[in-house]
């Protein structure tokens, strides 16, 4: 494997390069160098030929001249000389010389085989015919190269004869071959030559690429501490330069990008709202504490799921909600071990990836229980004071018309309706008060102006205000302070208002000859616990959650009848609330009633409710 990502590397691919381009190089060079010197070694070796053969045509010309003019003995012995100066010319050209007569007949010749014999050579034949340029290169039997030049010997038309050479060119292509073979010697030679300058130039670009490679790879394995060596100024160079910068700039994201995961992890937990997102698909792949919270859900056994199924909202009712112009829904979710329920307004937001369309959703959770439970409180204390007012006045007007119609002639009806009339106006009186005195602890508006009051004297005092009543009724008291409980720092007249209230209403609802209870003691925490307890009709269970709420009241009718306002609990709360303290309520149907409110032992002056 490892010679295989050698053969595949850059380093080899340069070094195939580099050796290609001197190979294609020397080749076409050598093509050229090899043609040119073949046609040159050729050329010069015709010519050579050609110059002798013209030469010799000059030469014999007058010994064949002589024997066409006559038969003189002496003729012969020109042949003799001929045939010494043919026979000195072949020892010198290594080739095969032959004289010819006009007739075809070999006159002299290097091969004394040949003499007398008669050539019928095409080359002959068109030399005696007067054609100057005859040659011809072919390969004997034996696989020799030779060339044959015929020449006619004379003057003007008239043909005396022809001389005939065949040379041998294996001379000449050995030369050739020879340097054929330098030029491949001196072939490999440089391709060797080559492949190691190769391999040593290309080692100059290849090991800073596995050098970065290795980095590269350090760094994909999450390894910032090396840096890559920086050998030059070239483009190289530059590429680790840039390489170094990269990787610090990479060291640092891991360690950004993880402060920037802590924060948003850290803003999704400490949300008050619930936060949920999904994928492309609507499964959900985040879900912080207070959504888990709300949904009353975990978030091993939510993760994965379906955002549909997690909110119990049809997928295509969720979709409607992305592509719409109305995003929210209000959901109700029923609690376990509870009677209540939560409300949860979820609002439903897409994730949209540039070029990609929809890729995720993010469904914002948000508990509005207590604002709507404020909001119907709002909407009930509209309507309860509206009610309480219109009763009232609607009973007025009633007997002031019925006195405008004549009652008032006849004086005990008149008197009667009067009475009726002035009380329903105190009734509306007394409402009004008590609105305007929440009104005033609600803005603030109200002082506490505390001082010292002994507390065993304050209940007595509170006995004594409603002691006829309690005889009216054969209604019994008992006041039990503690020895340890003396003197409070409060608002007398505020919490004389809460205790009035307490006790006007268990006189109300313990039947005659009953018994309350005011007791004042120390509780665990060092405050001064103040307990109301009667015998009377008691409070449902499901009452008692609203009990302090404004306007509530557990029997309406009757409340409204006994002239009850339904604040005075109300009241009660802020007063307590505005001392620093707190009120509690128990009851059974049927048993009595129980109000406790502590208040500090110690406290400032001057407080603003």
């Amino acid at each position: 494997m490892k010679g295989i990502r050698f053969f595949q590397s850059i380093q080899m691919k340069l070094i195939i390069i580099y050796v290609l381009l001197i190979l294609i190089a020397m080749q076409l060079i050598g093509v050229y160098f090899y043609r040119t010197a073949e046609t040159y070694f050729k050329n010069e070796f015709l010519a050579s030929r050609n110059s002798q053969v013209t030469l010799l045509a000059g030469f014999v010309g007058p010994y064949l001249a002589g024997d066409q003019d006559s038969k003189d003995p002496e003729g012969k012995r020109s042949y003799t000389d001929l045939n010494e100066f043919v026979s000195n010319l072949f020892s010198i050209s290594n080739a095969e010389i032959q004289i010819i007569d006009a007739n075809g007949q070999i006159v002299s010749t290097t091969v004394p085989s040949h003499l007398k014999q008669k050539n019928t050579q095409p080359e002959v034949i068109r030399a005696l015919w007067g054609i100057k340029d005859n040659q011809r290169i072919f390969t004997d039997e034996d696989g020799v190269r030779k060339v044959v030049i015929a020449k006619p010997v004379g003057s003007g038309v008239r043909v005396l004869g022809a001389v005939y050479i065949i040379a041998s060119m294996e001379d000449v292509y050995k030369t050739i071959s020879t340097i054929n073979r330098i030029l491949i010697s001196g072939t490999l030679i440089a391709l060797g030559l080559t492949a190691i300058l190769g391999v040593m130039l290309s080692s100059t670009i290849t090991n800073p690429i596995k050098e970065i490679t290795k980095q590269a790879t350090a760094v994909a394995e999450g390894r910032f501490d090396e840096q890559v060596r920086v050998q030059g100024k070239d483009e190289i160079g530059q590429l680790g330069h840039t390489f170094n910068f990269m990787m610090n700039r990479l060291k640092e994201a891991p360690s950004l990008n993880e402060e920037e995961k802590e924060k948003l992890a850290s803003v999704l937990t400490n949300m008050n709202d619930g936060v949920i997102a999904t994928d492309d698909i609507g499964r959900v792949i985040v879900l912080n504490r207070r959504a888990k919270q709300i949904l009353q859900v975990e978030e091993e056994a939510t993760l994965g799921k379906e955002i549909s199924e997690i909110l119990r909202i049809p997928m295509d009712t969720i979709k409607e909600f992305i592509r719409g112009e109305v995003n929210t829904t209000l959901l109700d979710i029923e609690l376990p071990d509870d009677e209540e329920q939560l409300s949860v307004r979820i609002t439903f937001t897409p994730i949209h990836r540039r070029g990609e369309g929809l890729n995720g959703i993010i469904a914002v959770l948000q508990d509005v229980t207590d604002q709507e439970k404020l909001e119907q409180a709002r909407r009930e204390f509209v309507a309860n004071v509206s009610h309480e007012l219109r009763t009232p006045l609607t009973t007025i007007k009633s007997y002031l018309e019925a006195l405008d119609d004549g009652a008032i002639e006849e004086p005990q009806l008149a008197s009667r309706f009067i009475s009726v009339t002035r009380s329903e106006t105190e009734r509306m009186i007394r409402l009004v008060t008590d609105l305007l005195h929440l009104s005033r602890l609600d803005s603030k508006q109200s002082l506490i102006h505390k001082k010292m009051t002994q507390v065993s004297d304050m209940l007595d005092e509170v006995a004594d205000r409603f002691s006829f009543q309690l005889r009216q009724r054969k209604i019994r008291i008992h006041i039990q302070v503690d020895p340890d409980v003396t003197s409070l720092l409060i608002d007398r007249d505020k919490i004389d208002q809460v205790l009035d209230n307490l006790v006007s209403n268990a006189i109300k609802y313990t039947g005659d000859e009953g018994a309350i209870q005011l007791s004042a003691r120390r509780s665990n925490k060092n405050d001064l616990e103040i307990t109301v307890q009667d015998n009377g009709i008691g409070i449902p269970k499901k009452d008692l959650a609203r009990i302090f709420e404004r306007f509530y009241r557990v029997d309406k009718a009757r409340s409204r009848n006994m002239g009850g306002t339904g604040l005075g609990l109300s009241i009660a709360r802020e007063i307590v609330k505005a001392h620093g303290g707190t009120i509690h309520l128990d009851s059974e149907l049927g048993q009595g009633t129980k109000v406790m409110f502590t208040l500090p032992m110690q406290s400032g002056e001057g407080e603003a409710l």
